[in-house]
């Protein structure tokens, strides 16, 4: 399907007749393409130039429209922009001072000598920093590179886009002045040396594309030797919006979440921090299901993370693949991979059933198929109803732990932040389309932040 990600502005040159423009459009629109916008930038008596922005599919497609604009007569193709590499040039964030400095006098109290006053007065008192620094509103977005969306392990260079707009949304969405750090290491004892030598400087750390279950270690390794809270937003970020979307989707369907049977497939980072909330919350029961099947006690070969899946999940012992799984299950949560159920399997779950399918980009089942059968659909894509996203949490989140000075990331905060962003949305506005607020909603962030403040303080 068309993306904003896939969007290219092509400049072409036509003949300045009373067709010219409609002949454009229409050519765009047959190779598939949506236009933005189609701007006229400069004229003759014989000529129009005209920037026609479109979303394309990927790539290859983006190729196919420029291919049917040349094909077009009188028509010359000048340039052809990818407008999400033209955003990305240069990077997406710059550091920019709170203080003017202006005169000698404003020097000498943001520098030397001044600044030698508060160097004496945070050593004095180390918690001054929390006060006197970058460190009461600043966090570190580590990663190395090893998990990076759906795109494996790339490597810390081409993971820092991804944190680069991660930091953007920190500013953007709760005010939060947040850093990429990408480490050029996946040593788990190097990794958690690097982060605890770096942490004075910062607020909260926030781990982002490590992969599982090295993941797993050195969260919990920084947040035993760190006073400041670890938050491992593939984790933590993600199962805080699905028990917030699961919440809503219950509260359509009539359920209680107790009374419910769901089946995650999963069983990395996502899948097992979204069932131990769950667990948290009260589910009534899940099965975990990972490539090779439902995780279950006498499975041989688990790790020690699917180990204790097995132990505390999977109450009947169920022996088989997902698709058994979901046979009258009452949710299907996915974090896994592509296309691994199909519309029958959705029908074979119970009435009025939940599908969550957020392997992104192309989900664990076809969105529409799904809805035939499921009462509520959600994905993580931004171009379906209930996308599933993490902006929804990670702000307010880290908002609300540094305004309360927390040191530490803790389950019920977790549970708090989800009721939040469930309680967002409104009764009167809950819907099997809408589940979840939308991402720019202005209340969303704020009202995170205050229920970890809450939360912290309890």
């Amino acid at each position: 399907m068309p993306s904003a990600g896939y969007s290219i502005t092509v400049r072409v040159a036509v003949p300045a007749d009373a067709s010219a423009v409609g002949r454009l459009t229409t050519a765009v629109g047959e190779a598939g393409a949506i236009i933005s916008a189609l701007d006229i930038v400069d004229s003759t008596t014989e000529n129009i130039l005209v920037d026609i922005s479109a979303d394309t599919a990927d790539g290859e497609h983006a190729n196919q429209v420029t291919a049917a604009l040349r094909a077009l007569e009188g028509v010359e193709v000048r340039k052809v922009s990818d407008r999400t590499f033209l955003l990305h040039l240069g990077g997406k964030l710059e550091v920019t001072p709170k203080v003017a400095l202006r005169n000698r006098d404003e020097l000498s109290r943001a520098y030397t000598p001044g600044v030698a006053r508060i160097c004496l007065a945070i050593a004095e008192n180390p918690d001054d920093a929390r006060r006197l620094t970058i460190k009461r509103n600043t966090v570190a977005v580590v990663t190395d590179g090893s998990a990076v969306l759906g795109l494996g392990n790339i490597g810390p260079a081409a993971a820092l886009p991804v944190m680069e707009g991660k930091a953007a949304l920190f500013k953007r969405f709760a005010g939060v002045d947040a850093w990429p750090v990408v480490l050029d290491t996946q040593d788990t004892d190097e990794i958690v040396r690097i982060v605890k030598a770096i942490a004075p400087a910062y607020g909260g750390i926030n781990l982002e594309d490590i992969a599982a279950p090295r993941c797993f270690e050195i969260e919990d390794r920084l947040r035993h030797e760190l006073d400041i809270p670890v938050f491992h937003d593939d984790q933590h970020g993600t199962a805080i919006v699905v028990l917030a979307a699961l919440t809503n989707a219950l509260r359509v369907v009539k359920k209680d979440l107790s009374a419910v049977r769901i089946v995650v497939s999963g069983a990395g980072a996502a899948g097992t921090a979204i069932m131990k909330l769950l667990l948290a919350q009260g589910v009534g029961d899940i099965v975990a299901c990972d490539r090779n099947g439902a995780l279950h006690k006498d499975m041989p070969g688990l790790n020690e993370s699917m180990q204790w899946l097995a132990e505390n999940t999977n109450a009947s012992g169920y022996v088989g693949d997902v698709r058994g799984a979901v046979r009258g299950a009452d949710v299907f949560i996915g974090v896994s991979a592509p296309n691994i159920l199909d519309e029958d399997d959705i029908a074979a779950m119970a009435d009025d059933s939940i599908v969550f399918a957020l392997a992104n980009p192309d989900p664990e089942v076809d969105p529409v198929a799904a809805r035939r059968h499921a009462a509520v659909v959600a994905t993580g894509r931004s171009d379906q109803p209930n996308q599933i996203n993490n902006v929804l949490a990670f702000p307010g989140v880290f908002r609300g732990l540094l305004d309360a000075q927390a040191r530490d990331w803790t389950t019920p905060m977790a549970l708090a932040a989800a009721t939040a962003i469930a309680d967002a949305v409104g009764p009167d506005k809950v819907n099997p389309t809408v589940i979840v607020p939308s991402v720019f909603d202005s209340s969303v962030a704020p009202a995170v932040a205050a229920a970890i403040r809450e939360a912290a303080t309890a």
